[in-house]
């Protein structure tokens, strides 16, 4: 769903078809997800963006998140006080929104549900099957997808491919962090982010 049934591309070309509106999205959702990417800035400091999230995300039955999408659920203030993960070159822009920062690959905390960057994205998603339909409906689809890491390297994190490498990968996405704290700034002074009260729930 978008603002309007416009196409809009990905930061990786992926050219995705809204199939409702914001204003045509019922009131209660069961799952709402929030996606990441490169241009992640300019989505949290949308205000029709944030208006929504507020309104639709303080009621849904799962508020989720993956990558830099948590970065935007923070934005509009619905991580404030609360465990979320997001893209390890992100964790600390989390703090600056009012979440509590965990380096998990998802993080359950109540009805929200995050994961990390990318690949995270497959755990998160068996996670919230396992939530909304049971364990063995979230194992068939682990079976069926042949989801069976056994990656080449062991440099999935961070902590695992040491200082060197973390640096390379940390100056190759500054843009991205740097344009999201500078957007965390902005959105702090016109009352967004983790300056906003978090809609109960």
């Amino acid at each position: 769903m978008w603002k309007d049934l416009g196409p809009i591309t990905s930061d990786a070309g992926v050219r995705v078809h809204p199939t409702t509106t914001f204003a045509q999205c019922p009131g209660e959702v069961d799952v709402l997800f929030v996606p990441g990417g490169r241009d992640q800035a300019a989505t949290a400091e949308d205000e029709e963006v944030l208006e929504f999230l507020e309104d639709r995300g303080g009621r849904a039955r799962y508020l989720t998140a993956v990558c830099g999408g948590s970065l935007i659920l923070g934005a509009a203030g619905l991580l404030r006080g609360r465990r979320a993960a997001t893209h390890w070159t992100g964790r600390d822009v989390l703090g600056l929104l009012g979440a509590e920062n965990v380096s998990e690959r998802v993080v359950v905390d109540g009805n929200l549900i995050t994961g990390g960057g990318v690949t995270a994205g497959l755990d998160f998603g068996l996670v919230v099957l396992a939530r909304m339909f049971g364990e063995d409906v979230a194992k068939m689809a682990q079976l069926a997808m042949e989801y069976d890491p056994q990656p080449p390297f062991d440099a999935g994190s961070p902590e695992k491919a040491g200082p060197r490498l973390a640096d390379l990968v940390r100056g190759a996405t500054s843009g991205t962090n740097d344009d999201m704290i500078r957007a965390v700034t902005r959105l702090t002074e016109r009352g967004w982010g983790g300056a906003r009260k978090v809609p109960t729930t």
